[in-house]
């Protein structure tokens, strides 16, 4: 084998680490702005939930608030029923109870009304799955 060719064979090899060199650069420049971005992911994704958290706490304490509103005008309709009326108590707490029915069908029907519709597959597959935990399946 003649210097020229062996000579030749080197730098055949040198160009062929270069190019791997500098495609493993690019690779692992590629890699790392890939990791950045999912920590950025990462962290935004944790300040949703606390948000949405946060969010669900104020709802409950809401709702709560609200619960406390609706029995404290019950009260004060059982009242006036019984004082300004003049139903006796038996009467007044049965009607109390009817109404409640009433409103509570109506809710009821209008709120099934409202969730009836095509689901995507997905949506579907994730009630499925949380359905399953909560019961134990």
């Amino acid at each position: 084998m003649s210097e020229s060719s062996a000579n030749g064979s080197g730098r055949e090899e040198r160009r062929r680490g270069l190019r791997l060199e500098a495609a493993s650069r690019v690779t692992g420049l590629v890699t790392s702005v890939l990791d950045l971005h999912v920590r950025i992911a990462l962290k935004e994704a944790d300040r949703e939930k606390r948000r949405l958290v946060g969010g669900l706490a104020l709802l409950c304490g809401g709702l709560a608030a609200l619960l406390l509103a609706v029995l404290a005008g019950e009260l004060a309709l059982l009242l006036w029923w019984v004082m300004l009326k003049g139903w006796g108590w038996i009467q007044a707490a049965l009607g109390l109870a009817v109404l409640n029915l009433l409103l509570s069908g109506v809710l009821l029907r209008i709120g099934g009304q409202l969730t009836r519709g095509p689901y995507l597959p997905e949506t579907m597959a994730g009630i499925t799955k949380t359905t399953r935990a909560l019961v134990g399946r």
